[in-house]
């Protein structure tokens, strides 16, 4: 996802990006409406989404969380969301000095909604190189079970509260690898369905053309446990959450849906430059505690 596990990358690949192929994590976004308990249609995997806090505006992830002065500086900017990546073994920035209860509780008190990100195992095909070191392994359910908990424990530590949706990063991988696609969809249905266990609301991101294409089939299929929200990158510079060929039109419909819309593009605002990913978002955020 960028420099922090999403767009702004670790191994700057924008151009396979470009194309709808994430490659690594990192960080980007107008200021818009935001609104709490919107109800819609949910996804098959619950009704967890249906009550959550919602933001519809712009939005930026990046690798390295940014300081409390940089965010003030950032206020400036149309961005209102941020995207941190909290947890998780194949983090490409695992150390985060800033991110903390107090961070969190902080920047949501200046306004800013907050994604969190969690950057688990990978798909045994996982595109990027390094990624290949921190791949799912032999008992994928099992895997997935248990990341889930940590992703669940962490988020509590940071102020987190039940409802607050959680987005597992799985970066592009080879889904028309039949073997591969099934460890890695095992994995990410255990780690869904143990996330809306635990009171908080299951969200995916993944290259458009990649997991993004292979959930969205198992969603027609009618496949059970699936995200309830969806994150999808596709690098094209078209900021929408409508539109995207691997999606119906009804599929994570209204309101859960975020579109990374372009990665590792530097912005500079209030004096403080940061490396960005660009968010679309139309989706649930953290609830943060009093």
């Amino acid at each position: 996802m960028g420099a922090a596990g999403m767009g702004a990358g670790e191994t700057g690949a924008g151009a396979a990006e470009a194309a709808g192929t994430r490659v690594d994590e990192t960080g980007a976004g107008d200021m818009g409406a935001h609104a709490t308990g919107a109800a819609g249609a949910v996804t098959p995997a619950s009704a967890a989404a249906a009550g959550t806090d919602r933001f519809d505006g712009w939005g930026f992830d990046t690798c390295v969380t940014p300081s409390l002065a940089t965010m003030r500086a950032w206020n400036s900017s149309k961005y209102r969301s941020i995207g941190v990546y909290y947890g998780g073994r194949g983090r490409g920035c695992p150390n985060q000095p800033e991110l903390t209860k107090s961070w969190v509780s902080s920047v949501y008190g200046m306004g800013w909604k907050v994604l969190p990100v969690f950057v688990g195992s990978q798909s045994p095909c996982v595109s990027a190189d390094s990624k290949r070191k921190v791949t799912i392994g032999s008992d994928p359910g099992g895997e997935g079970t248990d990341e889930a908990r940590d992703a669940v424990e962490r988020a509590k530590a940071l102020g987190m509260v039940a409802g607050s949706p959680l987005y597992l990063d799985m970066e592009a991988y080879a889904q028309d690898d039949r073997d591969c696609a099934a460890t890695t969809l095992s994995f990410i249905r255990s780690w869904d369905r143990e996330v809306e266990r635990l009171g908080y609301v299951s969200g995916f991101y993944s290259s458009a053309d990649s997991g993004v294409e292979q959930i969205g089939a198992e969603r027609r299929a009618g496949t059970s446990d699936l995200p309830s929200v969806m994150w999808f990158a596709r690098w094209n510079d078209k900021p929408s959450v409508t539109g995207e060929p691997s999606l119906r039109s009804q599929d994570w419909s209204p309101h859960l849906r975020i579109h990374q819309y372009a990665g590792d593009v530097k912005e500079e605002h209030g004096g403080e430059q940061l490396s960005i990913d660009r968010n679309r978002v139309d989706a649930p955020v953290a609830r943060i505690a009093d």
